[in-house]
């Protein structure tokens, strides 16, 4: 617990290592105290939240952070299935991506993501932007218990 609130699992799926340190960072810098675990493409994040193979162990994530532009599986796929799986579809997901394309921010809501959010390229901008996604999820959202 910090500052009174619930310590919650954050499943950052990201391909690139550079917005992985990033969020790490802003994790850190912020002295958020969420467990943040890492997978780098759409096929072992479908593992990681089916507790497969190595992930047998994993935590059930309370906060899913999906890049859209995947190895493998993109966030899309990703997004579809996790969603259309009665065991992970209310595990909320935030969307956090490069692209400001509008197809991608209509077919992702369709796709029930719970928030889209454009990546800034500003280091500040996006730690400030991973400290309001914390915020928001872990003092003003209640998450479904486990």
């Amino acid at each position: 617990m910090s500052n009174g609130h619930k310590v919650i699992d954050v499943l950052l799926v990201e391909d690139d290592p550079g917005d992985v340190l990033m969020t790490r960072e802003a994790f850190e810098d912020h002295k958020v105290t969420n467990r943040l675990s890492v997978v780098s493409d759409g096929v072992s994040a479908m593992a990681f939240l089916r507790k497969e193979g190595e992930y047998a162990d994993a935590p059930t994530p309370d906060l899913i952070l999906l890049d859209l532009n995947l190895p493998r599986m993109d966030g899309r796929e990703v997004l579809g299935e996790l969603k259309s799986d009665p065991a992970l579809r209310q595990i909320p997901v935030v969307v956090l991506t490069t692209s400001e394309a509008e197809e991608d921010v209509v077919r992702s809501y369709s796709l029930h993501a719970n928030a889209y959010v454009t990546k800034p390229v500003d280091f500040d901008r996006f730690i400030d932007v991973v400290r309001q996604i914390d915020d928001f999820f872990v003092t003003v959202v209640r998450l479904p218990g486990r």
